[in-house]
């Protein structure tokens, strides 16, 4: 099989084949092949993704490569995946019905016969229990199962040991199924399921399969389908619903020249898009990917409770055996090892995580693991970029002022020149201005040289050409602006922000960006006060002028600017010294050093690509309050996962009594455990927060 290592940790590895490697049921084959292998602990695999993760013992690294390369199509194709699978999808009522009426059918069986299919059917339950502990070396449920049906078949007692088997058979098989459909719901909204595609060659539309397209062809997309690629409208004009990418409540409008994103519905009209990414570069499968990564990256409470829950399972048998030493009695024995704590923690616990995050997801709020769920209920420091965070991403030029002996045009031509080579907003403000005032601004200058956060050094021709900050024109690179420019800059210094271009060793003129804020950018700082953040900070780049006029507006603690990159990353790592988690949020490449060093990073969906990689929760719709909806739904998650453990710890410890006292059978016992099992991890799935709909009309 064709793959790459994407990340490696010791005892654990993840894969990344090539799309369209395996499909869902082959999944659930190339998953229990590899768990056959030699030092392979678990492997899953997603076909969304081309996701293998593999956790294996140590020493056991270069056979487990050994075993995926060679795997091939050829071998796990004709293999039934489906039939492996725990009951995948919508399949769980045939594979309870099943169950029951292997059951009738049993009744009907000579004794001798139903004897035989018992042990039969109890075997696999008693190879697990025996590889945990001599394999594994490991006391866990599956040693405690294996224990109470052993039990019964030393007595003899097959009615017994029949109805354990089928009540730990239904069980595993409830939670597996539960617990996998509440994971693959969280990536089901961003699958896309496009087998033929519609493409214009030479003038003809032709039909062709989604695996033969290649960049550049041109895809035909028309009223009521979804857009299978990244693209770029060449041809047509459309209403496009972009609410699964960016969270627009209405369509927008697409016509030549204007991006398009795989995901998305074509609501009326009919385009023909330029493929520039389609597969696994699409922006909706990197998010996919983001939500196949989180998996691994458990919150502190759901390790904390797997860690407690193993840890029960000896003190069970302990508690098992003194029971049989004081009554002699082994069916009371036997309740005591069928009725634990561990199956219920280590299902609810891990459930409630996923449910959060999916509801997350719903919300514009992309969480890439619990951990960060658990971090962001308990963060008592918020830290804003202000560019393109709590102010907009699109900026505009508002004025440009040029000094004697340059034009206005010139000014802004020769900002749009050297800024054109950056993605930054108030770069992409300064080219759109130019464009649209149809000033040409062909390169006439040599390498840039771009100092990250402050400005642009270039030559035009002997000339040196500067372009940033006043602390970079003015104080970094020595310009001094004459009392008369000092005067006009002071007149114009205010709610704006500044760009100053220096030809030479004189200042030519500066640049007044309005840069708005967000909208929702005041009641995102006062919903965080609200849930007990006791300080949200702004750093910026920016001037104090322009700082001072945004941190009054939004209603932030307190406000640094003229900052480097340098500078906001060495604040968050003191104030992450000082004590208490520190959540970051910014947009620009230059805070991906901040976002890093943060205890949570949030990144914009409109940001750098760079940065949405470093976050550790992305704002698919650009949206500021999202921010406020996932500290919410940390807080209560962690709300939520303490009452089910005193409801676990509750119902389970009357139910040993009741066992242990003779009250109930050892079947009756493991029937009520394996339901508060299930009752627990119901809850789990119940939703945090109110709809959305539901909200507005309270408030209002």
């Amino acid at each position: 099989m064709e793959y790459t290592i994407e990340h490696q940790l010791p005892g654990r590895i993840r894969l990344r084949c090539p799309p369209g490697s395996f499909s869902q049921s082959e999944a659930y084959a190339i998953a229990a092949i590899l768990e056959t292998q030699s030092g392979v602990l678990e492997a899953r695999a997603s076909h969304r993704t081309g996701s293998l993760l593999i956790r294996y013992s140590e020493g056991h690294r270069d056979e487990v490569l050994k075993a995926v390369d060679l795997l091939d199509r050829s071998f796990y194709g004709p293999i039934d995946g489906a039939a492996l699978a725990p009951s995948p999808g919508g399949s769980i009522g045939e594979s309870l019905a099943s169950v029951f009426v292997g059951l009738a059918v049993r009744a009907l069986m000579p004794r001798i016969i139903r004897s035989a299919l018992t042990i039969f059917r109890a075997m696999p339950l008693l190879r697990k229990g025996l590889h945990s502990l001599l394999a594994r070396g490991q006391v866990n449920v599956s040693v405690l199962d294996a224990s109470a049906v052993g039990v019964s078949l030393m007595r003899r007692d097959f009615r017994t040991a029949t109805v354990i088997t089928t009540l730990l058979t239904l069980g595993d098989m409830l939670e597996e199924w539960t617990h996998r459909r509440s994971q693959e719901s969280l990536g089901d909204s961003l699958t896309l399921k496009v087998d033929q595609l519609w493409i214009r060659r030479d003038g003809c539309e032709v039909q062709i399969p989604m695996k033969e397209l290649a960049i550049g062809d041109c895809v035909v997309v028309r009223t009521g389908s979804v857009i299978p690629v990244d693209g770029v409208v060449v041809d047509g004009d459309a209403m496009v619903d972009q609410s699964a990418m960016t969270g627009e409540s209405t369509a927008i409008r697409r016509t030549p020249g204007l991006s398009v994103y795989a995901g998305t519905l074509v609501e009326d009209g009919e385009l023909v898009v330029r493929v520039t990414a389609f597969d696994s570069d699409t922006r909706i499968h990197r998010i996919a990917a983001m939500i196949d990564e989180s998996e691994g990256l458990k919150a502190e409470v759901q390790s904390r409770a797997e860690r407690m829950a193993d840890a029960i399972v000896p003190w069970s048998f302990l508690l098992a055996g003194g029971i049989y030493f004081l009554t002699g009695s082994a069916v009371r024995a036997v309740s005591a090892l069928l009725v634990d704590y561990s199956c219920a923690i280590k299902l609810a616990t891990p459930l409630a995580i996923l449910a959060a995050m999916r509801e997350g997801l719903k919300r514009g709020v992309l969480i890439k693991g619990g951990r960060f769920l658990e971090a962001i209920a308990s963060a008592e420091t918020f830290v804003f970029d202000k560019t393109g965070t709590l102010t907009v991403s699109t900026p505009s030029v508002a004025e440009v002022v040029p000094f004697e002996g340059y034009d206005r045009d010139e000014v802004l031509r020769t900002a749009a020149c050297l800024e054109e080579h950056f993605p930054h907003s108030l770069a992409r403000a300064v080219v759109r201005q130019a464009e649209l005032e149809a000033l040409s601004h062909k390169e006439k200058h040599s390498t840039i040289e771009y100092i990250a956060a402050h400005g642009i050094v270039s030559h035009i021709g002997t000339d040196r050409v500067l372009l940033g900050s006043a602390h970079f024109v003015f104080e970094d690179m020595g310009i001094v602006p004459s009392p008369e420019q000092q005067a006009i800059i002071e007149r114009k210094r205010g709610e704006r922000s500044m760009l100053y271009l220096a030809i030479g060793d004189r200042l030519a003129g500066f640049l007044c960006i309005e840069d708005p804020l967000r909208q929702d950018a005041a009641e995102t700082i006062r919903r965080l006060h609200d849930t007990g953040v006791k300080r949200v900070v702004m750093l910026t780049g920016d001037n104090p002028h322009v700082a001072r006029a945004v941190a009054g507006r939004v209603g932030v603690d307190e406000t640094m600017a003229q900052l480097l990159p340098e500078d906001k990353t060495r604040l968050v790592q003191q104030w992450k010294q000082e004590g208490g988690s520190v959540v970051m949020v910014g947009d620009g490449i230059n805070d991906s050093p901040a976002l890093a060093a943060a205890d949570v990073s949030i990144a914009m969906r409109s940001g750098a690509d760079i940065t949405q990689a470093v976050a550790d929760i992305v704002l698919t719709d650009n949206r500021l309050t999202a921010i406020a909806d996932a500290r919410l739904l940390g807080a209560k998650v962690m709300q939520k996962i303490r009452r089910n453990y005193t409801f676990i710890v509750g119902a389970n410890t009357l139910l040993l009594a009741l066992g242990t006292g003779g009250t109930i059978t050892p079947g009756t016992a493991a029937l009520l455990h394996n339901l508060v099992t299930l009752g627990a991890g119901a809850f789990s799935l119940t939703p945090l927060l109110p709809s959305p709909s539901t909200s507005m009309e309270a408030d209002a």
